[in-house]
């Protein structure tokens, strides 16, 4: 086999890689040896139809053609699993990920089937999600706490944010101050639209300060709910309970297959199927993300 970009896009021809993708849930592309100037026509090959991180809540840096750095946290923390953008009213299909620099130690990408995740809940959990989740954004203006809504919708026109609000479902409001209110209703589930499984589908451990650490916690305790940048409840408005996401975010973690990275890998993902995180890390790590219909 031709080990090159080449060779890659030479063998995607051959797959019916949508057919495979379903089947596997995610597949590593290694040995191919993808450079920063030849990954643009391999994600063309993967990815023919990229889209914009648009009502994205990650922190992170467009680098090229709807190619974003995946999200960025300090490298010592553990990135929980979820599933991109399962908080919004539409999210990607796929996800490409591409290492163009590995760490020194560490920084894998764990993945997790979804509905093993689901089904590894305790029962208890699973029902007190029954009727979704209720995801809650502060954006603000250009400063303050997490993203503005500039970065957020990658616009700074009031009107082109409105325009893609509306049928979302979400209710929303600007503040005096320039900030953004949203809130969305969202199933904790969601069944996979080729095979109909279904899989655990939320992101309420990391919108909850209990999934993020004893800083967030904190927050809570000296911010108004008005300035938290983003917070989550049950459907009805009513708190979750703290251990209920502890229990969610390290089942997650517990049952996820670590894929190590090797610069020039690719990993393509079904973000239906699969959820993804982060593991600590040291060194170099640059992990570029694509996302797609």
């Amino acid at each position: 086999m031709d080990s090159s970009p080449a060779g890659l896009i030479d063998l995607l021809g051959m797959l019916e890689l949508g057919e495979l993708l379903v089947q596997e849930k995610a597949i590593v592309f290694r040995g191919f040896n993808v450079t920063p100037e030849t990954h643009g026509s391999a994600a063309d090959a993967l990815l023919p139809q990229r889209l914009a991180y648009v009502h994205g809540n990650s922190p992170r840096t467009k680098v090229g053609q709807n190619v974003y750095t995946s999200t960025e946290y300090p490298p010592e923390l553990v990135i929980s699993m979820h599933n991109e953008m399962s908080y919004a009213h539409a999210w990607p299909g796929r996800l490409l990920f591409y290492c163009e620099h590995a760490p020194t130690t560490g920084g894998a990408t764990p993945i997790v089937d979804g509905e093993l995740w689901l089904e590894s809940l305790d029962p208890e959990v699973r029902a007190a999600f029954g009727g979704g989740v209720r995801y809650i954004q502060n954006l603000h203006d250009g400063y303050g706490l997490g993203k503005s809504w500039q970065d957020t919708f990658e616009t700074g026109d009031p009107s082109d944010v409105e325009a893609f609000l509306t049928g979302t479902g979400a209710d929303w409001k600007w503040r005096d101050d320039g900030t953004l209110w949203i809130s969305q209703l969202r199933p904790a589930t969601t069944r996979h639209p080729v095979t109909g499984i279904e899989v655990w589908f939320n992101q309420a451990d990391q919108f909850h300060p209990a999934g993020l650490g004893d800083d967030a916690t904190a927050l809570t305790e000296v911010l108004s709910s008005d300035e938290i940048p983003q917070s989550v409840t049950f459907a009805d408005g009513s708190p979750i309970p703290a251990e209920y996401i502890t229990h969610i975010q390290e089942t997650g973690l517990r049952l996820a297959v670590d894929v190590d990275w090797r610069a020039g890998d690719l990993l393509l993902i079904d973000n239906t199927l699969v959820a993804h995180g982060r593991r600590p890390f040291t060194g170099p790590r640059r992990v570029l993300v694509a996302m797609s219909v």
